[in-house]
């Protein structure tokens, strides 16, 4: 290496090197140079902002070579926004063990837990304090070197946010508040905690014992305990997908990037209003590496505000269905531990527990509590979560599509009416598989998409199996609001015996004008009784007609012949 500065040739740099030193500051070592120490000073006090030295990292620096180990440098970051994160690695060292950790001042403070985590709380995990890492080391996984500090492979076991929770109180959105007190409770010996992970939900207590190192790692008593779940049982990677016994893989493995890990991202007001992002119908199904695909669910599209432990489910067109929907805010106000907004679908499923968009479209038309409870337990309602566009104040519309799977997967606290959608690569598969199982087809999301509100876009691309039917108008149900006069349409169709079957009751997304101009139309044609030979579900308002045609576009017929789909119909007198 060159000599730093000009020197008489006297004093020329016989040998420089780069190297760390005992305390993992790296810096030039030099043999026999009188006169370039001063020179040398001046470049490693320069460097030090760039390596970002701490005493917090002395040791983490002090038990690796870095120009052998792929694992980060001892670098502190304290620039990092948005909710706390953890991260548990499994590592298998000279023995199988995992490591939790904890961000917090700029770093991971660590514990090494030679059985795992546990989901039941008669298990006291035993957890050995460790040196602390830098917080890059959260994203880490490969392969250590044999005979570095910790040789072996080591997987991103699972990975989210946290935060303090004692007494009931959480701040994820507070990161100062949040670190003041984790900082407190870890000098006291005993730290509660709330995870929110792909694997590991709920909260947790670390317990210091008398010896200063050694902690016991407890799960609290709470709705996400599970007394048969094993750590073992899931030991694919998080970030990667990879296994510990993928070690061709792992040795090759490209690692993300911090913050794609963890939700994070620009601070915002919470958006009280959003639009959903809309996709581009597409002709065949396919598939993309560069695409995820989702079943293409048979509901009502709906974004759900959480803001301050209240909940608001707003359609696609911005009308308020909370009070329509009872089980589903209950859930999402149990989960409302941060303000958040996810977009997705609500579906209801019939008596063999298919999605039934008729059973579905007869619960708005309900205008009574009573109304409202008995189709609760008559017809189940889920709310499917397929995106996450806001978490405790960082708007996640930004990231990538894949990134914010990922986010959701973490922050979602699922229950038996909240749920997220599946995805998957094979488009082709899913797509057969979503109509086997009664849903419309599929929606193909391109990976590194970001949320486009209100806009429909070919980043996301929808294959609908649909065909278009005439139908007989049979009635009209009242709205509420600006649709009292007309809520929906009450269709059906003839069978082989030609009598009329009903179908469903269909919205119409009319105009004030057209609802004129159909009223009129179907004026003559009211008669005192219903003209179905089956019966139609009660709704209030209901005025029957003699049948009349309906021309119909996006009618889906399923299920041999019987429809359940939404239609977006064109009524009109022959």
């Amino acid at each position: 290496m060159t000599c730093v500065g000009a020197m008489p040739e006297t004093h020329r740099c016989r040998a420089t090197r780069l190297s760390a030193s005992a305390t993992g500051q790296m810096r030039y070592q030099q043999r026999d140079v009188p006169h370039a120490s001063r020179a040398i000073a001046i470049l490693n006090n320069a460097m030090k902002p760039a390596i970002g030295n701490s005493e917090n990292l002395r040791i983490y620096a002090e038990k690796r070579d870095f120009s052998a180990t792929p694992e980060p440098p001892p670098v502190v970051d304290r620039e990092r926004k948005g909710p706390l994160l953890f991260v548990v690695h499994q590592h298998a060292a000279s023995q199988l063990h995992y490591d939790l950790r904890l961000e917090l001042d700029g770093v991971l403070k660590s514990w090494a837990v030679p059985k795992g985590p546990s989901l039941d709380p008669a298990h006291k995990r035993g957890a050995r304090a460790t040196e602390d890492h830098p917080l890059a080391y959260a994203s880490f996984e490969g392969a250590i070197p044999a005979g570095q500090y910790g040789g072996g492979h080591m997987i991103v076991w699972d990975c989210g946010v946290y935060s303090p929770d004692a007494d009931g109180r959480y701040a994820f959105a507070e990161r100062g508040e949040a670190e003041a007190r984790i900082r407190e409770e870890l000098a006291r010996g005993k730290i509660s905690f709330f995870l929110l992970g792909a694997k590991l939900k709920g909260s947790f207590t670390l317990i210091r014992k008398a010896e200063s190192k050694s902690w016991l790692w407890i799960k609290h008593r709470d709705r996400f305990v599970q007394t048969a779940w094993n750590a073992s049982d899931h030991d694919r990677s998080v970030a990667s997908t990879l296994r510990l016994t993928d070690r061709a893989a792992l040795e090759a493995v490209k690692t993300l990037a911090v913050d794609q890990l963890v939700p994070t991202g620009k601070r915002e007001v919470f958006p009280a209003k959003l639009a959903p992002m809309l996709a581009t119908l597409t002709s065949a199904p396919f598939t993309d590496r560069d695409w995820l695909q989702e079943p293409k669910l048979d509901g009502y599209r709906m974004l759900a505000f959480a803001q301050s432990g209240r909940v608001r489910l707003n359609s696609r067109r911005g009308l308020d269905y909370t009070r329509l929907f009872p089980g589903i805010v209950n859930d999402l106000t149990r989960s409302a531990i941060a303000d958040f907004v996810l977009n997705g679908e609500i579906i209801a499923l019939d008596a063999n527990a298919r999605p039934s968009f008729n059973a579905l479209q007869n619960r708005t038309g309900l205008t009574t509590e009573q109304e409202i409870a008995a189709a609760e337990a008559r017809t189940p309602a889920m709310f499917y979560c397929f995106d996450l566009l806001h978490f405790a104040g960082c708007n996640l519309r930004d990231a990538p599509y894949v990134d914010r799977r990922r986010f959701l997967t973490q922050c979602l606290l699922p229950s038996a009416q909240l749920l997220s959608v599946h995805a998957d690569v094979d488009g082709r598969a899913l797509y057969h598989a979503s109509l086997k199982a009664g849903f419309e087809g599929v929606v193909a999301k391109r990976k590194l998409s970001i949320y486009r509100p209100g806009r429909r876009s070919s980043d996301w691309l929808k294959v609908k199996a649909t065909t278009s039917a005439e139908f007989l108008l049979g009635g009209y149900s009242k709205g509420k609001g600006e649709r009292e006069r007309l809520g929906s349409l009450v269709v059906g169709y003839r069978d082989d015996n030609a009598k009329l079957r009903y179908a469903a009751n269909v919205g119409t997304g009319y105009t004030a004008e057209t609802i004129d101009a159909l009223l009129a139309r179907v004026k003559p044609l009211i008669v005192p009784r219903s003209p179905f030979a089956d019966p139609v579900p009660p709704r209030a308002g209901t005025t029957w007609l003699r049948p009349d045609t309906v021309s119909g576009g996006l009618i889906r017929w399923v299920d041999r012949g019987r429809t359940s789909s939404r239609a977006r119909v064109h009524a009109h007198s022959r």
